[in-house]
């Protein structure tokens, strides 16, 4: 009974998740190509800054390296949960909900530390708004992929 009415919510979350963990993964790619665009050149005559990083962003500060390499992982991690998350919901067996839950638990496991990365961001200041984006679906999504791994469990069969 209980699975007849978490079917609905567990498709409006998957179809939540994977939206916004697009939305993750184009910011994300928006600032990697700036950061890889607009970084240190270092050439044959050039020595390197004090405080070189090889993670460096252009904008941000200097959690934003971090943060957006996790948030890219993580969206990843996200979309392919989604995935599994549909095959699951399409055959609702126990058979396949251990590779359902096992995916959407390692994409919120690295849904919240790409989040404690924005929170050091958060905490350190100077971002952009398209960060400052980035952070709070980071934030939003840590909470729904949550609800999301509760809701696929209880849709099994």
């Amino acid at each position: 009974m209980a699975e007849q009415r978490m079917q609905p919510v567990a498709s409006l979350l998957l179809l939540l998740n994977f939206c916004m963990y697009a939305i993750v993964l184009g910011i994300g790619a928006w600032s990697m190509n700036k950061a890889i665009s607009h970084g240190f050149h270092i050439g044959a005559d050039y020595s390197l800054p004090t405080h070189f990083s090889p993670i460096y962003f252009p904008m941000g500060n200097a959690a934003t390296g971090f943060f957006v390499m996790f948030a890219l992982i993580a969206g990843v991690a996200g979309a392919a949960s989604v995935i599994s998350g549909v095959s699951h919901l399409q055959s609702s067996t126990t058979a396949s909900l251990p590779a359902a839950v096992s995916a959407a638990t390692i994409a919120w496991s690295l849904t919240v530390l790409a989040m404690g990365f924005g929170c050091k961001e958060i905490e350190l200041g100077m971002r952009n708004a398209r960060l400052r984006t980035m952070e709070a679906f980071l934030i939003i999504l840590s909470a729904t992929q949550l609800i999301h791994i509760a809701a696929i469990y209880v849709t099994r069969k």
